[in-house]
């Protein structure tokens, strides 16, 4: 067995590139090396700013010897047929096999295909992968035709066995591999000649070159840490930017700077902010202050003043990119405080959210509008929850998000505290893009929760609106994350929604122009809280419709004509975001269905306590065996039906009973039908899961002792009728169809 090492060496490799094409090279090598017959016992890959590298063991010195047998045409088959079959083979006719088959003899070949050494087939494979390797972007350089992302100055390409060390022979573009490479670009030039890959890895750590990205990344979080620590300050994680930097060099030397006094005043937010983007610096913290007081840096290289003039020349530059950020946010502040939000809200009016959905200023008043709706739903003040709504996005227009796209709200925060708005108010400017990822944080404060649904929802409703919905792989509005966050919103706050009510009136909002006419807005704001409130087709907007129709003006059409098929449309795809998110915390995809089937669907927090108490009574033994009981009775039930033209709904009569099993489960429906009616009602579904689970044991008996389709049609019209029963029963309770197995 050999162990093979492959190094692409080339000039920096962008950091963001760097783990997805170490996995590139490992797939594309080791699958054309076991296409071609070499298996192996390990891969690795691994990746520096210059280097991509793979480290394979176990591979045998030959591929093993083949025989291929391929089909032909009939003996009897013209001869044309036969001189293409002895093409594709390369074969002549006397070495083609006569065999029998059905309709007579066919011819045969049978190719042997000797192994070859692994030394050809790795550089057939290793060629083919360069050559073919998918870079996001790539180069061409020199007068060559090859492209890679930067330009490739050497291969090092070599076969270890207990022989020792061989260069596999191979020239890609004038690019012959051999046994060298190079360390540290500045603390050690220079080729260094290998033998394996622990002689590889080893001389490259002594020329200043750490292999592994993992083994930089925490040389970094640990040099840092220890840093901070000894002066008594925290280092602010951030997994992100720590593999970037773990991507930026070869050889990390952490430093530690001081930020100016001048500058330590700035929200902690756009000091850390400004640091990453701009410079790559992570942000150090004083615990007893909360300000971001200090920062470190990693360089590329060890120096004789112990990295001095590096931090120094950091130091310049950051202190020129914070005054940028320090005039941003005093300017921001000054207007703030002399004019208050309203010339940033002004200048939104002017800023296109969507070509077909209008500016960020009616964005705005249709998210204002549906927060108010949900505040009372969410226990949040109307008042200061449309105020947060319409304060929400200005700090789009402010010089500092501008500047900072990634602070938005952030930002609104400190400009609404200073423009005099409440806590509660300027906190939800903060949260209302929250949650924004899967790990992120979900906003809980009562006006926070009321925002951030409303500016969610009007998202997903306005490009149903306009049909931009999300296809395949392709979501460009993150309308997926969207419909994650209400779904997060609701679930992890406890709401008990409607969703549909809210979903028709903010499609409603989409779809009707602004009015300018006073009464006609207030009509307008009257119906849509009360459709958010009891929906669009209750009667109280029944009742306000018939009142305005006397002077009806022409908008009020839409919502008398009003169809659910957007809404529903909607709900379904929040549904799907719904089973997702519910089979990663470990519900069964068929339990969510299940619950999905019956009504109050749009309630998502009752449909998870539906799935959850069915799936604990599923994973019973009781549960298990009365769903195979149920599927029975069903399918009987429902051949009995198609073959009889007739549906079998009505009640049966015990007095027909003539086993004793079969008065039993007449009892047992009634005993239970007793406890799941009240249990529903009172949501109380466990009782309800546990009153179904009851009749695993008369409906096995009945089915054990009675025969239902007997030849007495009166019994056997009885015993269908109670088989009707206990499905009526079971589907109170969850659409038991649905459950597989």
């Amino acid at each position: 067995m050999a162990d093979l090492l492959i190094e692409l060496f080339s000039e920096e490799i962008p950091a963001r590139m760097q783990a997805r094409a170490g996995e590139d090279l490992k797939k594309l090598v080791t699958d054309g090396l076991v296409e071609a017959g070499l298996t192996y016992s390990a891969a690795a890959a691994f990746t520096t700013p210059r280097r991509l590298t793979l480290a394979i063991e176990g591979l045998p010195a030959m591929s093993p010897d083949t025989r291929e047998e391929r089909k032909g045409p009939r003996t009897d088959a013209p001869e044309k047929a036969l001189e293409g079959f002895l093409r594709s083979t390369g074969l002549t006719k006397d070495q083609l096999e006569a065999r029998p088959d059905k309709k007579g003899d066919v011819w045969f070949a049978v190719i042997a295909h000797k192994g070859r050494p692994a030394a050809g087939i790795v550089a057939e494979v290793l060629e083919g992968a360069v050559r073919t390797f998918p870079w996001p972007k790539s180069m061409r350089w020199g007068a060559g035709s090859l492209r890679w992302v930067r330009p490739l100055h050497s291969v090092l390409c070599i076969l270890t066995d207990e022989h020792g060390a061989s260069v596999v022979p191979l020239e890609i573009d004038g690019l012959k591999a051999g046994d060298t490479t190079q360390g540290h670009r500045f603390m050690a030039p220079g080729d260094i000649r290998v033998s394996s890959f622990e002689d590889y890895a080893a001389r490259l750590k002594a020329a200043y070159v750490v292999l592994d990205p993992a083994e930089r990344a925490e040389t970094i979080r640990h040099d840092a840490g220890q840093k901070a620590f000894a002066l008594g300050f925290e280092l602010v994680d951030d997994k992100g930017l720590l593999a970037e930097v773990s991507g930026l060099v070869e050889w990390p030397v952490v430093l530690m700077g001081d930020i100016a006094d001048e500058f330590i005043e700035l929200p902690p937010e756009v000091l850390q902010t400004s640091m990453k983007e701009h410079q790559k610096f992570f942000s150090v913290k004083n615990p007893g202050t909360g300000r971001i007081e200090k920062f470190v840096t990693v360089a590329n290289r060890e120096t004789a003043d112990d990295g001095a003039t590096i931090l120094a020349g950091n130091q310049k530059v950051l202190a020129a990119r914070l005054a940028d950020a320090k005039f941003f946010w005093e300017n921001d502040l000054r207007n703030v405080e002399r004019h208050g939000l309203d010339p940033w809200l002004g200048k939104l009016a002017h800023v296109t959210f969507h070509a077909r959905l209008g500016s960020q200023a009616r964005r705005i008043a249709r998210i204002a509008g549906l927060a108010g709706e949900i505040a009372p739903m969410v226990e949040a003040d109307r008042k200061e929850a449309k105020q947060a709504a319409r304060a929400a996005k200005a700090d789009l227009a402010s010089e500092m998000v501008y500047e900072f796209p990634e602070l938005q709200g952030i930002m609104g925060r400190y400009y609404a505290r200073r423009a005099g708005f409440s806590d509660a108010v300027a906190d939800a400017v903060r949260d209302h893009y929250a949650p924004l990822g899967p790990s992120d944080a979900v906003p809980s404060a009562p006006v926070s929760v009321a925002v951030a649904l409303a500016d969610k929802l009007d998202t997903l409703t306005g490009f149903w609106h306009i049909d931009e919905k999300p296809t395949g792989s392709k979501d460009p509005f993150a309308l997926r994350r969207a419909a994650l966050g209400v779904i997060r919103l609701v679930l992890e706050n406890g709401l008990r929604l409607q969703l549909d009510r809210l979903i028709d009136a903010q499609i409603l909002r989409h779809q009707i122009e602004p009015l300018e006419d006073e009464e006609e807005q207030a009509l307008l704001k009257t119906l849509l809280g009360n459709i958010a409130s009891h929906g669009v087709f209750g009667s109280a907007v029944r009742a306000i419709i018939d009142e305005a129709k006397e002077n009806a003006p022409d908008w009020l059409g839409r919502i008398e004509n009003h169809k659910p098929d957007l809404s529903d449309d909607l709900l379904a795809f929040i549904h799907d975001r719904l089973k997702v998110y519910l089979r990663d915390r470990g519900l069964r995809h068929d339990v969510i269905d299940a619950c999905l089937h019956l009504p109050g669907k749009d309630d998502l927090a009752l449909v998870v306590t539906r799935a959850e108490a069915l799936q604990a009574v599923l994973d019973t033994d009781d549960g298990a065996n009365l769903i195979q009981g149920f599927k029975r009775a069903n399918n009987i039930l429902i051949q009995a039906e198609e073959a009889d033209g007739v549906e079998y709904s009505y009640g049966p009569d015990a007095k027909f009973a003539e086993d004793e099993t079969e008065t039993a489960l007449f009892a047992a429906l009634d005993a239970a039908e007793a406890k799941i009616g009240p249990a529903m009602i009172a949501e109380n579904f466990e009782a309800a899961m546990a009153a179904m689970a009851s009749l695993r044991g008369p409906i096995d008996a009945f089915f054990d002792n009675v025969q239902v389709n007997t030849d007495n049609q009166v019994i056997r019209r009885n015993r269908l009728n109670l088989l009707a029963r206990i499905r009526d029963i079971c589907l109170r309770v969850a659409d038991l169809t649905r459950i597989e197995g």
